[in-house]
């Protein structure tokens, strides 16, 4: 079975958007083995991407990893799709990135082999998480060609 992680800077403290990604995760778990990653998040926004990102570290060095960024590449539903299929050809997991409140530091940016946008636009992270996970459902739905992608 395919296997997806999504590692992620903080915990979902709004039960919504808790609901929303466990929806998710529900819907996935028909199609690959889903998890999500918590690691600490910190406040202080002079340290915090760099101490989010010693303890993402250890998740770099496994699969194949995508890091969400404003500045990355942006794709379809359909491209995204493409490209995990792609990675699952000579990876056995794909792992998502996202940072917390000030973004993702530079080495695990830089460890990446995708750098994937949702647009020029900044949307808090718990929200990005929620984001992704339904693009990731998409994705397999695409591959799957079940109806859910319009």
């Amino acid at each position: 079975m395919k296997k997806i992680n999504i590692i992620c800077a903080g915990k979902l403290k709004e039960k919504y958007f808790a609901d929303a990604a466990g929806e998710y995760a529900k819907r996935l778990s028909r199609h690959c083995e889903f998890n999500v990653i918590e690691v600490p998040d910190y406040p202080d926004a002079h340290e915090a991407a760099a101490r989010e990102g010693r303890h993402m570290q250890p998740y770099l060095n496994r699969g194949f990893n995508v890091v969400t960024d404003i500045g990355g590449t942006l794709l379809t539903s359909e491209e995204l799709s493409r490209a995990v299929d792609k990675a699952y050809i000579t990876n056995s997991e794909v792992n998502f990135f996202i940072g917390g409140s000030t973004g993702l530091c530079d080495n695990v940016k830089a460890a990446a082999n995708m750098t994937l946008s949702f647009g020029r636009l900044t949307y808090p992270h718990q929200l990005m998480r929620v984001m992704l996970a339904e693009q990731i459902y998409r994705v397999f739905c695409i591959g799957a060609g079940v109806r859910y992608h319009k």
